[in-house]
């Protein structure tokens, strides 16, 4: 996963955003503790997920009820911890990156969590991973390097079960994706938008929270 991140992810007025969390359920205590050791010790700490994007997280992942989640782009655990509330009792959470440094940070919170079963750990290239997994997907979540967005769509689309959601996180890109002028990261983002719009196998909503999640549900 590459470490990129846009500068304001922040689109409400906090004042808003303040009384959406504050009428949120709170994260668990685990998360809590992850969410502040990743603030004070890893690297461009805003990558993580937070309390109200975990808490859709989770909600979608409750109304699934998936029994095998893919997420592409571990960070530091937050996002899987969220996603894994759903699961079924004996579901699998199959979560790829490339960072062995963050990835050991979400290493010690799985095992501390009651999902530590359930949570299966990749190192490495997520097109390469991906076609070895020996199962489909009800729920998929992409959060890693912003170019290859549309490369994860293809890789996983055949293995996601008819009804599953994709979830794709930044694709707003602190609104870059709006302007006539983009970083490169910003066109990625773009396509990857107008790719799902366009696509007749996914009926597709973009939410406006945080910094942008696509929801994409496969429909053929």
């Amino acid at each position: 996963m590459a470490f990129f991140i846009p500068i304001n992810m922040e689109f409400l007025d906090e004042v808003i955003e303040n009384y959406a969390t504050n009428h949120t359920d709170k994260e668990p205590k685990l998360l809590a503790d992850l969410n502040r050791e990743t603030w004070a010790n890893v690297m461009i700490p805003r990558m993580l997920s937070g309390h109200l994007q975990g808490r859709i997280l989770s909600m979608f992942s409750k109304l699934v009820n998936p029994e095998n989640i893919l997420e592409i782009g571990t960070y530091t655990g937050y996002s899987a911890l969220c996603l894994a509330e759903g699961l079924k009792t004996n579901g699998r959470l199959h979560t790829l990156d490339i960072n062995e440094e963050c990835t050991s940070v979400a290493n010690r919170y799985f095992k501390k969590s009651n999902f530590g079963e359930n949570i299966i750990q990749h190192i490495g290239e997520a097109t390469e991973i991906i076609p070895n997994l020996n199962c489909n997907f009800q729920l998929a979540f992409i959060d890693a390097d912003k170019k290859n967005y549309s490369n994860y769509f293809d890789a996983i689309i055949d293995k996601i079960d008819i009804g599953g959601l994709i979830i794709a996180d930044n694709v707003l890109w602190s609104g870059k994706v709006t302007k006539e002028e983009k970083d490169y990261e910003a066109v990625a983002l773009d396509e990857y938008n107008k790719k799902m719009l366009k696509s007749d196998r996914v009926e597709t909503i973009l939410l406006p929270v945080r910094d942008g999640l696509m929801i994409s549900k496969k429909i053929k």
